[in-house]
């Protein structure tokens, strides 16, 4: 095996293991309640998570943007750059978290106004609400930390302090609910205490990397011999964070929008797309992984301005999502409907989504492209790329999906969901090509 293809699965690994055990915190919050209490409190548990879900994600950037120009820094050998990264990046999360937190009434008011739970679901989850939204400095200086430890070519302390979260947040949640009987007050509290606690073990693992880091010597490996990088290139400023978010907006709206256009059309199709969005997720866990990895590596060759080794990275990183694809798309091909069979044993449920199995089995096809280059353009930080092809891709989902639903219903909803993977993917590889050759190591 080669050497890149060791530092690919190195990378790749931990961040898949970290991925999957992402919603275990909701699950876990969820099967607790499914047990102790009604449809009322599994109710108020996913409109809440939804609710922080959607809140959280359009902060993402902080982890986006921390990764890439701490990947570059550190390819270009640049300490104080790293650390400047790192000061920034918390500095803002933290900032963004307070505001939650001095927003939260106005923020509930507009969330339930967008959500519409019903009078006994909404009482429960707005106590869920006021106790969780204090972990939001938390979870945005979480956005920071895992970014920053990626940039820094560590994806291992991420992967522990996602085990350490949720094995807090289970045993925590399981204490309050099942010996005190606290109910949703009890998993709220879980989840706020296993939030803070997993910042906490974030902060400890960043100052053993730094500490580490300062003690080495550091030399950057894979030396190019274009010139010196200084590990901020483009767009280190507060340019590249809003581009990001713009892009976060289109992911955004599509994803809600395929939910509220699969609930439109009844509860048997909306239970069949959440089933086979499973399959999606699934995918999404592994693929993510090695987009970790294409940020990580693809961010510190630029830095290291060693254009040989980013090429080799990217063929490498696509011979792995390849075979990634390939392997998914068969077990989805050939094991469906065993699958569907795993996750619910409604008859009509499963009935309604075999009809539209043959969609999520092309998702790996039409998703991989763009999920390895999203990894690929984060640690070069050439967002506007990843904005141009979001864009693209939506406005070709909104388009096909008005077109098509009055003539194929569901069917036109998972072809513009693919059309949407499809061409982010496309539009990302016509750009990469572009900016490589004419000014990426030309800023």
């Amino acid at each position: 095996m080669k050497a890149i293809d060791r530092d690919i699965l190195r990378l790749a690994l931990p961040s898949i293991v970290s991925n999957i055990t992402v919603p275990l915190l909701g699950l876990c919050d969820v099967t607790i309640m499914g047990h102790v209490g009604g449809a009322e409190s599994i109710g108020a548990i996913a409109v809440g998570s939804m609710i922080f879900n959607v809140m959280y994600w359009l902060f993402v950037f902080l982890r986006m943007s921390t990764g890439g120009l701490t990947a570059q820094a550190f390819g270009a050998g640049n300490q104080p750059q790293c650390r400047a990264v790192l000061s920034r990046s918390l500095s803002m999360a933290l900032s963004f978290g307070a505001a939650i937190v001095v927003l939260q009434v106005p923020l509930q008011w507009l969330t339930f106004w967008l959500m519409q739970p019903t009078e006994n679901v909404a009482a429960l989850c707005t106590h869920y609400y006021y106790i969780c939204i204090w972990g939001a400095p938390a979870v945005l200086g979480m956005y920071a930390v895992t970014g920053w430890l990626i940039g820094m070519q560590d994806t291992r302390r991420p992967m522990l302090i996602a085990i350490v979260q949720n094995v807090v947040n289970i045993a925590l949640s399981l204490l309050l609910v099942v010996c005190f009987h606290l109910g949703i007050v009890g998993v709220a509290i879980g989840t706020l205490v296993a939030q803070w606690v997993g910042f906490a073990v974030g902060i400890i693992c960043v100052i053993t990397k730094y500490y580490q880091a300062s003690k080495s010597n550091y030399s950057p490996p894979y030396k190019g011999g274009v010139g010196g990088g200084s590990g901020g290139s483009a767009g280190s400023g507060g340019s590249v964070e809003i581009i990001f978010f713009l892009r976060t907006l289109c992911l955004v709206s599509v994803n809600l929008y395929f939910t509220s256009a699969g609930a439109s059309q009844g509860a048997l199709v909306l239970a069949a797309n959440t089933l086979l969005m499973q399959f999606f997720m699934l995918f999404s866990y592994i693929m993510d992984g090695f987009a970790n990895a294409g940020e990580a590596l693809a961010g510190r060759f630029l830095g290291a301005q060693n254009s040989v080794m980013l090429k080799v990275t990217v063929r490498r990183l696509f011979g792995w999502a390849l075979l990634v694809t390939a392997l998914f798309t068969a077990v989805y091909a050939l094991g469906g409907p065993m699958l569907l069979t795993l996750l619910t044993d409604d008859n009509s449920v499963i009935a309604t989504a075999l009809d539209y199995l043959p969609w999520a089995v092309l998702v790996p096809l039409c998703g991989m492209a763009a999920f390895v280059w999203d990894g690929i353009f984060t640690g070069v930080t050439r967002p506007k790329g990843m904005l141009a092809a979001c864009f693209l891709a939506a406005v070709v989902f909104f388009a096909l999906w008005f077109l098509l639903s009055p003539h194929l219903s569901n069917h036109a909803l998972w072809v513009a969901l693919l059309s949407f993977l499809a061409v982010r993917g496309v539009v990302q590889t016509i750009v990469w090509h572009s900016i490589y050759t004419a000014c990426l190591f030309h800023p």
